[in-house]
């Protein structure tokens, strides 16, 4: 006799959404699993996020419970990053410089027994960098989620979880046809829970066509950085809060541009990502 499966609904087809689904369906074989969503790859937000793997720290979090996170995570995309899957899932290790102007609070962030090679920077090196006092070097990931959001919804399609491109408008409508429904709308629980509390963070990024550039370089406050990638060099980034336009603006383009550094003989494109 034949279990019926337990329905789970994924709303939202963002990197959460997938990466959500994506775990339900390799962990819990009794679901069957589909992802709603108004907006796959490549129409989605996330598809140009710089994707490097460098943790803020959040004061309303134990830094225990960071540090279990994202080492969760690290390890996570290193198995890809070391499996025959890395080039289509567009991860990769990075290696790099995060420089400050001043010395930070704590030399040794959270995170950094987790990174590879982590150590403090030498003299020779941070001299490259006039107008900086302090700086680490280490080696991250960085995730191209313009290739790693159709990797997972092949993977996940792969595993028997099915895909629906339409918007809820209400999440009830859901209840008769699922057992379980994930929220992983973002904005969207703004009008489907009521949660007024959700806003977005604007985050505008220019990508450049530099292929000789092959270390990253971040400015220990993460507002400033460059990230070379797969097939692009991504020069950031802005933090507008409350900002609800996923339309480029020219003046933070240009001055991302001369906030990294003078590219020359360069193609480039914008790109808008939101957090919340």
């Amino acid at each position: 006799m034949s279990v019926q499966k337990i329905q789970v609904a994924v709303i939202g087809g963002g990197l959460v959404g997938l990466s959500t689904a994506l775990c339900i369906t390799e962990s819990l074989p009794q679901c069957s699993v589909t992802v709603i969503s108004e907006k796959f790859s490549p129409n989605t937000t996330g598809d140009v996020a710089a994707g490097c793997l460098i943790p803020h720290t959040y004061p309303d979090t134990s830094l225990h419970q960071q540090k279990a996170w994202f080492k969760k995570t690290f390890d996570y995309l290193f198995k890809i990053a070391n499996s025959s899957e890395a080039r289509e899932a567009g991860i990769h290790l990075i290696s790099g410089w995060q420089i400050f102007k001043s010395p930070p609070k704590e030399t040794h962030p959270f995170w950094w027994q987790i990174v590879l090679g982590f150590r403090m920077m030498k003299e020779a090196e941070l001299a490259k960098f006039s107008s900086h006092t302090f700086g680490q070097a280490f080696t991250t990931l960085k995730c191209q989620a313009s290739q790693y959001l159709p990797w997972m919804e092949k993977r996940f399609k792969g595993n028997g979880g099915y895909l629906v491109s339409r918007k809820v408008n209400d999440v009830w409508e859901l209840h008769s046809a699922y057992d379980v429904v994930v929220n992983c709308s973002g904005l969207g629980s703004r009008d489907l829970f009521g949660d007024q509390s959700i806003y977005p963070v604007k985050g505008q990024v220019l990508e450049v066509n530099a292929p000789w550039i092959k270390h990253f370089i971040r400015d220990g406050d993460g507002t400033t950085y460059i990230y070379p990638g797969i097939s692009a060099v991504t020069l950031g980034g802005t933090r507008q809060m409350d900002d609800w336009s996923c339309l480029p603006n020219a003046k933070a383009s240009k001055e991302l541009g001369q906030g990294t550094f003078c590219w020359t003989s360069c193609i480039y494109s914008y790109g808008v990502y939101m957090t919340f």
